[in-house]
């Protein structure tokens, strides 16, 4: 592969997402959970990395000192000889088993187990993410109420977030007992807020918050944070929070998931939207929308910005570890080409890009109502699994072509992608859009209990 492109990972959308007492299991859903030949596929593919879990739900559901190491014992010795190079995931917006939670004291503590056992058994691996966005998954279990434990309040979020964040430490700690060089993945999801002149003071709540996560592991959050207020007023212990000063826990990749709903619009005007993009802060009333909808002079800023954004905040090596778009076979390779070219330009710009992650390679369910219910509604991935059977989609041959680092040609990269074209704008905004998108020092205001969900995955 040419040295000056990024690599092309793969990865599994393996959520095991808790919904009152039902958990959506995407691997059991898409089948791979009983196919152990899919990595077989993957391997013809080119791919030499993929984000691939041994969840904790699954390994131990009922009781920590009970493991069933059978699905691992099998799939990830068979990755080895593969040749695929995996990134373990350990909990993916899950809350773990059911005798813990993400607000409760246990969970970090349980996870570290979990992440010890793991590398005690396997020790030749040497990528980890022990939690995968942990404050999206605070966001929407605990601040809007989608996942369990449902609630809707800033306290358990910060916990919620906090416990995810030691959670990561302690599994990392564990991990390196075994694995003294063990490297952390940690991913995050990748947004952008713009807004009306009047909803100012929220776009900049929410843009000093998506690098929380971040924040918190890489021990920026001093008592000049625009946070530390906000967290301490929400249950975090100043000597918490001390204790990521003294001992942070960094990680060695950025790992940014970006969707086209990533990046969000503000407007005090809710008239101008449909009911279901209304949000509350506890101020004012807002609507909170996907940005590539609005029209009026809302200019997103794009994968390459938000990846210089990443890389000069934090000197960190970046990489794009979900790229995905539910839509037609044609507008997915046109997004997944959109985001390469994005990432190589990021690159030539000056930023440590490692690479871009092609996601849900076998696919999605229920996304577009973020797990919360079980509606059969499924989007492929570079594979349809539909039939029971791995059927190549037309993403096939582009993760084929861009694993071999050779240049993907077809007739529908020469048409933009449907957010590139006039079509995208279904709404236009109350007022001129603030065009200021770095955000303002201030005292936080209370956290949004957003109606909106900002990962759905709207088609053209």
């Amino acid at each position: 592969m040419n040295q000056s492109e990024p690599e092309l990972w793969g990865g599994v959308e393996c959520s095991h997402c808790r919904v009152g007492d039902h958990y959506s299991d995407q691997m059991t859903r898409s089948g791979h959970r009983h196919r152990v030949s899919d990595l077989d596929a993957l391997a013809e593919l080119g791919l030499k990395t993929l984000r691939y879990p041994v969840l904790w739900e699954h390994t131990c559901p009922d009781n920590p000192d009970t493991c069933d190491w059978t699905w691992a014992d099998e799939r990830l010795p068979r990755l080895r000889e593969l040749g695929i190079n995996p990134v373990i995931g350990l909990v993916h917006h899950g809350s773990g088993p059911r005798y813990t939670a993400l607000h409760e004291d246990s969970f970090a503590a349980g996870l570290a187990r979990h992440a010890g056992n793991v590398a005690q058994r396997y020790p030749w691996l040497t990528h980890f993410t022990p939690v995968n966005e942990p404050l999206t998954t605070a966001r929407f279990s605990a601040l809007y109420g989608h996942w369990y434990p449902h609630t809707a309040d800033d306290r358990t979020f910060v916990r919620a977030l906090l416990n995810q964040l030691e959670a990561t430490r302690q599994a990392m700690r564990a991990i390196r007992q075994f694995i003294p060089h063990a490297q952390l993945v940690q991913t995050e999801d990748l947004a952008q807020i713009h807004s009306t002149p009047g909803m100012r003071y929220q776009a900049d709540f929410e843009n000093h918050r998506r690098w929380l996560s971040f924040d918190i592991l890489c021990g920026n959050v001093t008592p000049t944070h625009f946070f530390w207020n906000y967290l301490t007023e929400h249950g975090a212990s100043e000597e918490e929070l001390q204790s990521w000063l003294d001992n942070p826990c960094p990680p060695n990749v950025l790992g940014l998931n970006h969707y086209l709903t990533s990046e969000r619009f503000l407007d005090e005007a809710t008239d101008h939207y449909w009911p279901c993009h209304v949000a509350d802060n506890g101020r004012q009333r807002y609507a909170d929308i996907e940005a590539v909808r609005v029209g009026g002079g809302v200019r997103l800023a794009g994968v390459t910005s938000l990846l210089l954004q990443a890389w000069q905040r934090y000197g960190i090596p970046v990489a794009i570890t979900e790229a995905h778009l539910n839509c037609t076979r044609e507008e997915q390779v046109r997004w997944l080409q959109y985001v390469w070219e994005s990432a190589r330009a990021a690159r030539e710009q000056g930023a440590d890009v490692r690479a871009v992650t092609v996601w849900s390679v076998f696919g999605a369910y229920d996304w577009v109502n973020l797990l919360t219910r079980d509606t059969g509604h499924y989007e492929t991935g570079v594979f349809d699994v539909r039939s029971g059977q791995l059927r190549p989609t037309l993403l096939a041959k582009q993760v084929r072509a861009l694993a071999h680092g050779e240049t993907f040609s077809h007739p529908a990269l020469q048409s933009l992608g449907w957010w590139q074209r006039p079509g995208r704008v279904h709404f236009q905004p109350s007022t001129t859009p603030d065009k200021s998108i770095e955000p303002r020092r201030m005292r936080a205001p209370k956290a949004a209990r957003s109606t909106t969900k900002e990962k759905l995955q709207h088609a053209a």
